[in-house]
């Protein structure tokens, strides 16, 4: 018998190393999630250290820092709201305004999932797992864009369609990409022809079905590069900001030649460049005395 027992434990430790470890519990007392994927199980894993972002910090995108203000406070407030596409420049704001919104919203039952474009497949289930909750929910995919062959973008349109259910009242999806058309046209697509070299009939449904998930959001709002005024308006916005949060007292000479030419060598006048810039220049430049 003990023999027996012996045996049927090494087999159940066999078996369990095999299994897919047990999902933890989901915490509904955070304000921010990201779906994490173990094996094939998913769990919505809580986000203790969140990054703050204040809504004043977002320099010159204050059309865009409007329409998602409204667009969030209507969703807040239960009355009709749509899914946002945000589309345009790296590092204008995209990201960080959407970040905001939770600072701002949070106390009135805002919160915030993230969701990586490779575990779009789990839409459905996401959306199973919070439709009841009381709180309100953007599902927020950064950097949203779709490669040739990628079948993913078929379940979010399904969920921004709402499927064969009705819409749950407190989910939106708010989504950043750096291209209007999330998924890859290409010029012999667009060529007049009843037949592909695949020997597909009728190309053009194929190519409509591409160009349609941008359609499902109900806001587009396009960010666009800043102009070297601008830049530099972000940038001295930063130096007294990081000044103020760490009670540096900084040589406060010009900035503006420096500025330039940081990034000039990057590529990039942004507000992700600017910022990265001041920090730089208010260590550079702390006085120690």
């Amino acid at each position: 018998m003990k023999e027996l027992y012996q045996l049927a434990k090494k087999v159940l430790k066999q078996v369990s190393a095999w299994l897919p470890p047990v999902p933890p519990e989901t915490d509904w007392n955070a304000f921010a999630y990201k779906w994490r994927k173990q094996g094939s199980q998913g769990h919505l894993q809580s986000i203790r250290n969140i990054s703050k972002i204040d809504l004043n910090d977002l320099q010159h995108i204050e059309r865009q820092k409007i329409i998602i203000d409204n667009n969030t406070k209507q969703f807040i407030e239960g009355k009709p709201a749509n899914n946002v596409l945000m589309t345009g420049a790296r590092g204008t704001g995209k990201s960080s305004l959407v970040r905001s919104m939770l600072g701002k919203y949070s106390d009135h039952g805002l919160r915030l999932i993230e969701i990586d474009k490779s575990d779009l497949g789990d839409l459905p289930l996401i959306v199973d797992i919070i439709s009841d909750r009381p709180e309100k929910y953007i599902l927020f995919c950064d950097d949203l864009s779709f490669e040739n062959g990628e079948v993913s973008y078929k379940a979010l349109k399904s969920v921004l369609d709402g499927s064969i259910s009705a819409k749950s009242d407190n989910i939106l999806i708010y989504a950043t990409s750096n291209r209007r058309h999330l998924i890859p046209e290409y010029f012999h697509e667009n060529l007049q022809s009843s037949k592909d070299s695949d020997g597909e009939i009728h190309p053009g449904e194929t190519i409509e079905e591409k160009t349609s998930l941008s359609e499902r959001f109900g806001l587009w709002v396009s960010f666009h590069p800043f102009n070297q005024d601008f830049y530099l308006d972000i940038v001295k916005h930063w130096i007294d900001q990081i000044k103020n949060d760490t009670n540096k007292n900084v040589d406060y000479i010009d900035f503006r030649n420096e500025a330039i030419r940081w990034a000039i060598e990057r590529g990039s006048r942004s507000g992700r460049i600017a910022q990265q810039f001041a920090r730089y220049w208010v260590s550079k430049n702390y006085n120690h005395e």
